[in-house]
């Protein structure tokens, strides 16, 4: 067995490669980058927004410190309770009006990782702030194959009228390289699945695809050489690790590609083909991108992601768990009980979807811990109460360790108006980043 393993070592066949997650095998000196200061794994980071706020009611804990319950929304994750923070009374000023009138729902998205105020306009002339992602990017992205990924399960959207004079511009995109440049999201898992595992050569890549699709072959198949000459030189606990993962990869591709339902021919060839778009139902639809958000994470092919569920001001309704009005007019509840009750139903079902994250990621080992330990990931909204549209006491909570840097199981009550920007210039400090300042932050958040 060779002394050390480079961190990135992938499997390579036609067209395609495979990043492997963290082994033993692999020198710890591999490791060390401007995002991973202390060694050891590497630290990442995320954003999931929601849209239109919460049920307040349902969200927030009623006692401070580690001893709180979780209230009905919260329940939920009850299984990772220590495993996150629930963050009180933090602020995003940029996202209310100052002097520009309706449009808090794209304000709120826009507002949501820059801190800044966006130019109302629904013209060009588009003018924003840069975001926590792609700012910490400038400083680590180069650690990475990708700097990093956008992802949702809405199409972004760069021009139109989205918000009482807002552009589309604004609601449908909260990842922004620059005060113009809105980051578009990607939102069909199968094609975040192919930029993950492609290989670096184009024209490989459309040959290997090409084969794929024809054959219906998963990208083990094509490293499965690589693989076993791999699987030979390492320790009996990185084999099992090894095994695992790849296991979880074919797994993946099997739900992406609708393989376990397709019909085989006696050649074992489906008879019909691959299929394409995205899923139909939601729940599905989110879980696959949280897979990516996994894969992406644990094969260390980004350390910064963005994930928005839906866009600002979204409607669709979710029949799917007996709500048929649509989410943006129940958020306007006027203390209906009713419209209530379908805000909170909606808002469990969106926090399901991150619970099926968070339990994916407790259960990839990663270092002395696991994968989740290794990240800080931040879940919330721009908005407080949907009915309101308030932008003070904001629903955020702050998921994994980073790296052992945080203690976590508490329910942390900031005074109302502390900046969000203050967390997020922490979170930048962790993964290496150098700034003294972001958005409107005053310092960094007391975690």
């Amino acid at each position: 067995m060779p002394h050390s393993l480079s961190r990135r070592t992938v499997l390579r066949g036609l067209g395609t490669s495979v990043a492997l997650p963290l082994l033993q095998a692999m020198a710890p000196t591999r490791l060390l980058s401007a995002a991973t200061p202390r060694g050891g794994p590497p630290l990442r980071m995320a954003f999931l927004y929601v849209p239109n706020g919460m049920h307040m009611p349902d969200w927030t804990p009623k006692e401070d410190g580690t001893k709180f319950d979780l209230p009905p929304t919260l329940a939920r994750l009850a299984d990772h309770r220590e495993s996150f923070n629930v963050l009180t009374g933090l602020t995003l000023d940029g996202a209310r009006a100052h002097g520009d009138g309706g449009g808090d729902h794209a304000r709120s998205v826009a507002a949501f990782l820059t801190g800044s105020h966006p130019r109302k306009t629904n013209g060009a002339d588009i003018q924003n702030g840069i975001s926590v992602d792609q700012a910490t990017a400038q400083f680590v992205g180069d650690a990475t194959r990708f700097a990093s990924l956008e992802l949702g399960l809405e199409a972004s959207a760069q021009a139109g009228n989205c918000d009482s004079g807002y552009s589309c511009a604004y609601a449908s995109n909260m990842s922004w390289r620059g005060p113009t440049n809105p980051m578009a999201k990607e939102i069909n898992p199968a094609l975040v699945f192919d930029r993950l595992f492609a290989g670096q050569v184009v024209k490989e890549t459309r040959t290997a695809q090409s084969t794929r699709e024809k054959y219906r072959k998963s990208v083990l198949d094509f490293v499965l050489d690589d693989a076993q000459q791999l699987h030979k030189k390492l320790p009996a606990v990185d084999q099992r690790k090894l095994d695992e993962y790849l296991y979880s990869v074919r797994d993946v591709e099997k739900r992406l590609n609708g393989t376990e339902r397709l019909r085989m021919t006696e050649e074992g060839v489906p008879d019909y083909p691959r299929p394409s778009g995205v899923p139909r139902e939601l729940a599905k639809h989110a879980e696959l991108m949280m897979d990516m958000l996994m894969l992406a994470m644990q094969t260390d092919s980004t350390r910064i992601l963005s994930f928005m569920m839906t866009n600002a001001g979204s409607n669709r309704s979710y029949p799917e768990i007996g709500v048929s009005q649509g989410h943006h007019e129940s958020s306007h509840h006027g203390k209906s009980a009713d419209k209530q009750q379908n805000i909170a139903k909606i808002n469990r079902f969106q926090i399901d979807r991150f619970e099926y994250l968070l339990r994916r990621l407790r259960g990839i080992s990663e270092g002395q811990g696991t994968l989740l330990d290794n990240c800080m990931i931040v879940y919330g909204s721009g908005i407080s109460d949907g009915d309101r549209h308030n932008h003070d006491d904001l629903p955020i909570l702050l998921a994994g360790a980073a790296g052992g840097r945080i203690k976590t199981g508490r329910h942390i009550r900031y005074k109302n108006g502390t900046p969000l920007c203050n967390l997020y210039l922490w979170m930048m400090h962790q993964m290496g980043a150098k700034a003294d300042t972001f958005g409107d932050s005053t310092g960094t958040l007391n975690l």
